[in-house]
């Protein structure tokens, strides 16, 4: 059996150790993803897990896993339903035990998106919740409530028009008391479908020529507009998106293929683009909102 070791810290900032270690493996064999050592994950850690599972049972043998050893990390797994969600990608979900709770900050709890109406019950869902915590934990008006609706809507309308595959999406509010000094809100969303350059490459792809790869289909999509519809105003998505997660200050970036893309506020040192990145399926998108200052 091959074992994958998951990091002791598993959010948006280091994933990349994951996709080297999924990537880097022999695609033949049983699969073993040990997560023991996991001491802290995000939304976008979670979702990376679900998508390595589904990419590791590719080679036709469902992996297994073994959930963190540390409580405090399963219960929070628990309660973001990390554990049904795993229940039908891996073949066994070792570890940990449930916990109930009354009381969660989570936003959204990891939700399967597959259709349109999956994307109607994302945004009825969240909508109560949102609004408590984007105005007593982040100090946003009341109207961001809608425009939060909005950016979630567009996100997973993202997996359904643009992937063309199932995908996952999941938020959580936290307190970075060290890393920011603020409040935040993560919005994190995954899918296994064809990536931005499979999907922009029929109507686009000429246009550029030899520089055509990962990194110039997120430019055009990011930065220019370009869309995988050949009728001007269709798939304009992103672009709300990018408006309104600026206004709030905040973290949007999107990674597909080989490449990586984001605007980044003054209070993150990221860079704009990665390029050269492990090859990995689909596109994984993060979003994260500080609380309003001021």
């Amino acid at each position: 059996m091959r074992v994958i070791e998951v990091p002791a810290s598993l959010d948006y900032r280091n994933v990349e150790a994951l996709y080297r270690r999924v990537a880097g493996e022999d695609d033949t064999g049983p699969v073993l993803f040990d997560a023991r050592r996991l001491r802290w994950i995000d939304p976008n850690g979670m979702l990376l897990l679900l998508a390595a599972g589904k990419v590791a049972a590719r080679s036709g043998n469902a992996p297994r896993i073994s959930l963190p050893a540390r409580q405090d990390v399963t219960d929070y797994m628990d309660r973001m339903g990390f554990p049904g969600a795993a229940a039908g990608i891996f073949r066994s979900v070792t570890g940990g035990r449930r916990s109930t709770h009354s009381v969660s900050d989570v936003l959204l709890e990891i939700t399967p998106v597959t259709t349109n109406s999956d994307v109607h019950d994302v945004v009825d869902r969240v909508q109560s919740r949102a609004g408590a915590i984007l105005s007593k934990t982040l100090r946003y008006p009341p109207s961001a409530v809608v425009r939060f609706s909005v950016i979630l809507s567009e996100v997973c309308q993202n997996i359904i028009e643009h992937a063309e595959a199932p995908g996952w999406v999941a938020a959580q509010a936290y307190n970075w008391k060290k890393r920011l000094g603020r409040q935040v809100a993560v919005i994190a969303v995954s899918d296994l479908g064809c990536g931005f350059r499979a999907s922009l490459e029929t109507e686009h792809a000429a246009r550029f020529g030899d520089r055509w790869g990962d990194a110039t289909a997120l430019e055009a999509a990011f930065l220019m507009g370009l869309t995988r519809f050949a009728d001007t105003g269709r798939g304009q998505g992103i672009q709300q998106i990018r408006k309104q997660v600026g206004r709030w200050q905040g973290i949007l970036s999107i990674r597909s293929g080989t490449a990586r893309i984001a605007d980044i506020p003054d209070w993150s040192s990221r860079p704009p683009l990665e390029e050269e990145l492990t090859r990995f399926p689909g596109s994984q998108i993060n979003i994260i909102l500080p609380e309003h200052i001021g």
